[in-house]
């Protein structure tokens, strides 16, 4: 558990410091982790000798990808607009609220510091803050009561038996998860087009495979069993973003689309459920879908459509599972804009109410859940969680919002991976012409 706390903090720290840094998960926001990992080899052998063993299939797989595998990219950061209050969100507010006037121990050691300064039982402050506390444990165990109802009893997870399989792990939000995985212990399988921008990452197995290729991704699954074993957890991590508007959109960008972000989880789902079942062990099964399927943007009719279908599918899946199979958990995580390269241009509505999502905030919420062996249903930022409340509202009162948040001109800005890509390239090839001319 201390072990997980201090990946969790050496994450973090390393996003804060390279907040204003170019945007690169390949080098050096990803050097604690390997420093931790180091330290994680020292401290316990069981988990070093599983972080330097690798089949014989698998090897060949890690110097292949070595061997072919391209200098990281550096994608800036997607731009937004100054504010003097960019610091400070709504999120980051409740954040702090979490941990004093909200939570039940600090709300308790009110009344003990009056009935230390001698308050009486029935003084008006006494009262208040006793009834406050009260409320505010309710309210704690009421969540408790809600998660348990909702998603069952957690299961059983040890990191040295899981197989966890990633799809779009290649960079951003998989990338993060499966590199903690990696170093934790766990086994790890990488699905994705392009070759993985970390190179020394230990423990993951990179195989290429394109999800929106029903073929491909049966052949991996079986190749991925056959190396690693049978997998435990699935987690639907890949995503494209075209980013045009729907004149502007060609049946093959439409076709694109949907086979990645929708259909890509249907084949994994049908490839990977039936052994996760056979594992005999219980597993886990995650779902990355987006606020946008719930609120639809202009410039991502093709996204929206694929996320809403990709929420119903989770949503339809658990209830199946629940029935016929209650030792899988099913976790679903609905973010807001991610800072990575996938939206890169797109300008928030609002950094008070609507901020940009760092992918480790996402990554913590993923493998709390996994190491948990618990499900959840979740949201961030803040409004991602209410997000289901916009449809209750009179239509009248959702085009006000709509006009008023702006998230319907997000996308005009839009320049996306490739671009990004273009970008980070002609900035690098000017800085190197600059430098010759120098010299």
């Amino acid at each position: 558990m201390w072990q997980w706390f201090q990946t969790a903090a050496f994450l973090s720290r390393a996003f804060v410091e390279e907040d204003r840094q170019p945007f690169n998960l390949a080098s050096s926001s990803l050097q604690p982790v390997r420093i931790l990992s180091c330290r994680l080899r020292v401290q316990r052998p069981r988990v070093a000798a599983r972080l330097s063993h690798h089949p014989p299939n698998c090897s060949r797989l890690h110097h292949r990808r070595s061997a072919i595998m391209p200098p990281a990219t550096n994608y800036p950061r997607p731009p937004q607009r100054d504010s003097w209050f960019a610091p400070l969100s709504i999120d980051l507010l409740l954040k702090v609220l979490n941990v004093t006037l909200l939570h039940p121990f600090v709300c308790w050691i009110i009344p003990l510091c009056f009935r230390a300064q001698t308050v009486k039982w029935e003084a008006p402050p006494m009262v208040l803050s006793i009834a406050w506390a009260t409320l505010v444990t309710l309210c704690w165990m009421a969540n408790a009561v809600s998660q348990r109802v909702a998603h069952g009893l957690p299961r059983d997870v040890d990191l040295a038996e899981e197989v966890i399989v990633i799809t779009g792990g290649a960079s951003g939000l998989g990338m993060l998860v499966a590199e903690v995985y990696g170093m934790r212990g766990a086994t790890v399988a990488v699905l994705d087009i392009k070759d993985m921008e970390n190179g020394e990452a230990r423990g993951v197995t990179y195989y290429r495979c394109d999800v929106s290729d029903k073929a491909q991704v049966a052949r991996v699954a079986a190749e991925i069993e056959k190396d690693l074993g049978t997998p435990t957890v699935l987690i639907n991590n890949a995503a494209v973003v075209v980013g045009k508007s729907f004149l502007d959109l060609t049946l093959d960008d439409i076709d694109a689309s949907l086979a990645t972000n929708l259909l890509g989880p249907f084949y994994c789902l049908k490839a990977f459920l039936p052994a996760i079942l056979r594992s005999g062990r219980g597993g886990t099964v995650v779902n990355v879908s987006s606020v946008i399927g719930h609120l639809g943007a202009a410039q991502l009719t093709d996204y929206a459509a694929a996320k809403a279908g990709l929420t119903a599918l989770h949503r339809s899946l658990s209830a199946e599972l629940r029935e016929s199979h209650p030792q899988i958990r099913t976790v679903l995580v609905t973010p807001g804009q991610l800072s990575t390269p996938l939206f890169y241009g797109v300008q928030t509505p609002n950094s008070f109410f609507a901020p940009v999502v760092e992918p480790v905030d996402v990554a913590k919420e993923v493998i709390a859940a996994i190491d948990g062996g618990t499900g959840v249903t979740t949201g961030m930022p803040l409004y991602a969680r209410w997000v289901d409340w916009y449809n209750v509202l009179p239509v009248g009162v959702q085009m006000v919002a709509r006009k008023v948040s702006g998230i319907d001109r997000g996308m005009r800005t839009f320049i996306g991976r490739k671009g990004a890509g273009k970008e980070a390239a002609g900035k690098e090839a000017a800085g190197k012409e600059g430098a010759g001319k120098a010299t």
